[in-house]
């Protein structure tokens, strides 16, 4: 089997094109990547917006899902066969958010599938350290939105999400429906403010209230259904100057605001109604390995439908055409790009390849 990566080379361009492999190293396990989501963070990547940081050609994707291939020396844990997620980061261990406990927001962070080569491809190796276990029932597709549920997950918890708190999730894109759920299932009685008639209904069909800000005054909707009291905590995820303002302005007294999206640039904020009603206001980055474990669950009991949020699978060689359909948003939830060998010739190859690793 040719092993295939799809490739970042330069703004609104990408290529498939043979992926360079070799045997892992100490500490580190080669895996066969099944399936791998397409996220905001990717399209940034594919719009040029990220070049001052990442280096071309680059290998993007980390939301994934797949099975071990061959283990390097020294790795007792981990067998050619097992289902297994990423956690796609690695750390310094020795700046000072690394030494206080907060490796994720470490100050040279190398976040896998950005920083270094990402999941796209037939073929990837990473730090054994770096590996999560799925269970068995947990089906591959399904699991490579055990990612995006973990940022959920870490976001619910940074927010502080308590049993009965009146929430508003502002974006209802594929991050946002995922926050929505997670506080859901925590006990949050939740509103999500989406401008996409199909993300709306969609939202709607997994039993959420969905509110078009275009439409509806959100402000006045909020006051209603909280009888003036305003909402406990707002997620703000639109990425959208607006969708700051109405972040902050539904939010009662000593309402907490979490920040969810990255903003490009700096966004003028209401401090006055900071002040005047004691709000808080907490940023969400990324996770910790308690939040993978915690999204693993939620996936494999479906209180996340993944079957619902994927839209599309297509073949590693389309990936390109997928990034430029995910362009429009609106009509899209999540693409996974499949990555799994589909000939006799290349499954031969594939459990040669097993085989091979199994006597590593």
């Amino acid at each position: 089997m040719t092993a295939l990566a799809v490739r970042y080379t330069a703004a609104r361009t990408l290529d498939t094109a043979p992926a360079e492999t070799s045997p892992p190293g100490p500490g580190e396990v080669e895996l066969a990547p099944a399936f791998v989501g397409i996220c905001g963070t990717d399209l940034h990547i594919f719009h040029g917006d990220m070049d001052t940081r990442v280096r071309t050609p680059a290998v993007l994707g980390h939301e994934m899902s797949g099975r071990v291939v061959r283990v390097g020396p020294d790795v007792e844990d981990w067998q050619p066969g097992d289902a297994v997620t990423v956690m796609p980061l690695r750390w310094d261990d020795t700046c000072p958010a690394c030494r206080a406990g907060h490796q994720h927001i470490c100050r040279h962070l190398d976040f896998i599938g950005i920083d270094s080569p990402g999941a796209m491809q037939h073929r990837w190796t990473v730090p054994a350290t770096t590996l999560l276990r799925l269970p068995p029932t947990l089906p591959l597709d399904h699991a490579a939105l055990v990612e995006p549920t973990a940022v959920a997950v870490h976001d619910v918890g940074r927010a502080g999400i308590r049993d009965g708190d009146k929430t508003v999730v502002v974006g209802g894109g594929p991050v946002g429906v995922l926050i929505a759920l997670v506080a859901r299932a925590a006990g949050a009685d939740v509103r999500v403010v989406e401008p996409s008639a199909h993300r709306r209904a969609l939202a709607r069909q997994l039993g959420l209230t969905a509110w078009n800000p275009a439409d509806d005054d959100v402000t006045e909707l909020v006051e209603k259904w909280t009888e003036d009291a305003g909402a406990d905590v707002a997620f703000e995820v639109s990425g959208a100057a607006g969708g700051v303002d109405t972040a902050v302005d539904v939010l009662g007294a000593r309402g907490r605001l979490c920040l969810v999206a990255i903003h490009p640039r700096p966004r003028e904020i209401n401090l006055h109604r900071f002040f005047w009603r004691e709000l808080t206001l907490v940023g969400a980055r990324l996770y910790d390995r308690s939040d993978f474990e915690k999204a693993i669950r939620l996936v494999a009991d479906r209180t996340i439908p993944a079957e619902q949020l994927i839209s599309k699978v297509v073949p590693l060689t389309e990936a390109p055409a997928a990034f430029e359909a995910l362009e429009g948003g609106g009509d899209v939830m999540k693409i996974l790009v499949d990555c799994t060998t589909d000939t006799a010739a290349d499954a031969a190859d594939a459990d040669a390849d097993a085989a091979q690793g199994a006597a590593v």
